[in-house]
C-alpha cells in the first residue's frame, strides 16, 4: 500500500473515530454530518455534468422532493427511517426520469434553463400547496432517525436525537453511495457514459442509446440527491421550501467543479472544503455586518477562478484514478502491441 493511500486510510480513521473522544464538540460532529450530506449531493449531481457532460441547474428539486417524501412519510404514516430511504429513492428517480425523458434531447444552455425551471417549480410547489406541506410555515415535527431491535430485546429501542448516531448514519449512506458509484463508474454504463461526454455521435454510432443512458443517469442523480434529502429530513426535523432554492444547486455544482467534472473523490474534497469555507465565512461575514447569503459571492468567485485557471478543477490527477481500470489498461496495451509494427514499418520507410 502507497503512502497516499496509508494517509487517506489514517484522515478516513481519525474522522470516523472524532465523535467517540470525550473531548469531541458538538459543532466539529454536525459540521462534518453536513459535510457529508453534501458528499452524497456532490456525488449525485456528479454523474450529469460529469460523467454525461450536461449542465444540470436544478439538482437541488430533487433534494425537497427526497426531503418532504421522508417528512411526509414519517409525519402522516410513522414509517421507519430504513423503510423511507428507499421509498424517497424511487420517488427521486421517477421524477428524475419524468423529467428527463422530454427534455434529454435538449443539449447546452436549454437543458441548463430547463432544469433550473424544475427546481424553481419545486420550491413554488412546496410554498403554495400549503394543504400538503404548510407552505411558508413549514414542516415540524419530524421524528428523528430510529433504530428498531425489540425483536432482539424489549429494551432495544434507539432514537437518534445526539448528533453522533446521526453522523455514523450518514457516514454508511456516504459509503454506501460511494461503493455504488464507484461500481457504476467501472462498469458498461459508467463507460457509455463517458463515451456520450467525449462525443455522442462517436458514442450513438457505436450503438450506444444516448437517450435511454441519459435518462437512467438523470434517475439514478435523482434517487440519490432524494436519498440525501430523505436523511436531512430526519437529521433536521424541520422543513420549509426555502432550504431548496436554485443557490443550493450551486453550492453542490461548485462542489463537484472544484473537485473535477466526473471525480468521484474530487467530488467529496469539494464538498468537504465548501463546506468548511462556508462556515468560517458564516464568522467572518456576521463580524464584518454582512447577511450570511453574501457567502455565495465567494462561492462564485471561486467557479470563475476555476474556469479561468483550473478548467480540470483541482484535483485532476485523482480523476486519473478511473484510468486504472484494468479493462482499460489491458486494452491500451494490446492497441500499443498492434501499433508497434506499424510504428516500426513507418521508421524503416523513413
Amino acid at each position: 500500500m502507497n503512502i497516499g493511500k496509508s494517509l487517506v486510510l489514517l484522515v478516513v480513521a481519525a474522522v470516523l473515530t472524532y465523535p467517540l473522544v470525550p473531548q469531541s464538540s458538538d459543532y466539529i460532529i454536525h459540521v462534518m454530518t453536513l459535510a457529508m450530506v453534501y458528499m452524497i449531493l456532490a456525488m449525485g449531481l456528479n454523474i450529469v455534468p460529469g460523467f454525461c457532460g450536461l449542465l444540470d441547474l436544478g439538482y437541488v428539486g430533487f433534494y425537497g422532493i427526497g426531503a418532504y417524501t421522508a417528512g411526509l412519510l414519517t409525519i402522516h404514516y410513522g414509517l421507519s427511517f430504513w423503510v423511507i430511504v428507499p421509498l424517497a429513492a424511487l420517488n427521486g428517480a421517477l421524477w428524475g426520469a419524468l423529467l428527463g425523458a422530454p427534455t434529454l434531447r435538449l443539449t447546452g444552455d436549454y437543458f441548463a434553463i430547463v432544469t433550473f425551471g424544475f427546481s424553481e417549480l419545486v420550491v413554488l410547489f412546496l410554498t403554495n400547496e400549503i394543504w400538503l406541506t404548510r407552505g411558508p410555515l413549514g414542516l415540524p415535527g419530524i421524528q428523528p432517525i430510529t433504530l428498531n431491535l425489540t425483536w432482539l430485546n424489549d429494551a432495544w429501542y434507539f432514537e437518534f436525537y445526539d448528533k453522533t448516531p446521526n453522523f455514523y448514519v450518514v457516514a454508511i449512506l456516504v459509503g454506501l453511495v460511494f461503493f455504488i458509484m464507484r461500481r457504476m463508474e467501472d462498469s458498461r454504463l459508467g463507460r457509455a457514459w463517458y463515451a456520450i461526454r467525449e462525443d455522442p455521435l462517436a458514442a450513438a454510432s457505436c450503438g450506444v442509446n444516448i437517450l435511454n443512458y441519459k435518462v437512467i443517469a438523470f434517475a439514478i442523480s435523482a434517487a440519490i440527491g432524494a436519498v440525501g434529502g430523505a436523511f436531512y429530513a430526519r437529521w433536521s426535523m424541520f422543513l420549509s421550501p426555502d432550504m431548496f432554492k436554485f443557490w443550493e444547486s450551486f453550492l453542490v455544482l461548485c462542489m463537484v467543479v472544484l473537485g473535477g467534472l466526473g471525480n468521484i473523490k474530487g467530488a467529496l474534497l469539494g464538498a468537504v472544503i465548501l463546506v468548511s469555507l462556508g462556515e468560517v465565512l458564516r464568522e467572518v461575514l456576521s463580524s464584518l455586518g454582512l447577511p450570511p447569503e453574501s457567502r455565495f459571492m465567494a462561492y462564485g468567485l471561486i467557479m470563475v477562478l476555476i474556469m479561468r485557471f483550473k478548467p480540470a478543477g483541482f484535483f485532476p490527477a485523482i480523476a486519473s484514478s478511473g484510468r486504472s481500470n484494468p479493462l482499460l489498461i489491458d486494452l491500451q496495451k494490446r492497441l500499443a502491441a498492434r501499433n508497434a509494427p506499424k510504428e516500426e514499418t513507418r521508421d524503416a520507410a523513413t
